[in-house]
């Protein structure tokens, strides 16, 4: 009999282990409390279970139901944060932002861009292109400080004409006491829409389709 114990008090064991892997499942406690209660009915009165073993096998069931529960406050946490970013975004409908880019939309004999820098620099300039890549315009910023940085081009090519209206590009140089430093060239774009990414809220940028709502630089 004592045989026959000990092996339905070990197979009651395993049950217990295979109850506390089981991770995320609904009334996991439930299961465990049934199998160690079985457990302990079928083990050898000569040989009875560890008091070590039991505490640590609570302590596991705890373990995994303090983060099934950690894990759903987590989530939720994460859900109303996209919800209110959603909201957030909103506002910027109808407002022009500035985002990773290089595009240049000349209209009415005007046209802005950006860039940002991770550092100062004693000179950055701007070179923009037509639509075969050839620069059309040169544009001395001088020194700035680090950060975003606007400019304007009011569509006058280097040989004085006016370009005509239509998309450009542009590329961003700037260095500090001769040599090379980086920065990001940013388009304008006029936010239409918000929508809701699977990695999170993009803004549905005229010209530019989806941006990250991380993305953007400065708004105006």
């Amino acid at each position: 009999m004592g045989a026959v114990s000990s092996i339905a008090g070990a197979v009651a064991a395993k049950a217990v282990q295979s109850t506390l892997s089981a991770t995320g499942s609904e009334g996991a406690e439930d299961r465990f409390l049934k199998l160690l209660v079985t457990q302990l009915k079928n083990q050898d009165p000569l040989n009875p279970m560890d008091n070590a073993e039991i505490t640590s096998q609570m302590a596991q069931i705890s373990t995994v139901s303090g983060i099934d529960k950690l894990n759903s406050t987590m989530q939720a946490m994460a859900t109303a944060f996209s919800a209110n970013q959603s909201l957030e975004a909103t506002a910027m409908v109808g407002h022009r932002v500035l985002v990773p880019g290089s595009t240049l939309q000349l209209q009415n004999g005007a046209a802005a861009g950006g860039l940002e820098l991770l550092q100062a620099a004693d000179r950055v300039s701007i070179s923009i292109k037509d639509g075969s890549g050839q620069v059309v315009h040169r544009v001395d910023l001088g020194p700035q400080p680090a950060g975003v940085v606007s400019f304007q081009w009011d569509g006058v090519v280097d040989s004085g004409a006016s370009a005509a209206p239509g998309s450009y590009s542009f590329a961003v140089e700037a260095a500090q006491g001769g040599k090379k430093i980086d920065a990001t060239a940013l388009a304008l774009g006029l936010v239409g829409g918000v929508m809701q990414g699977k990695t999170g809220v993009l803004l549905n940028v005229n010209g530019m389709g989806a941006v990250a709502l991380s993305d953007v630089k400065q708004v105006r």
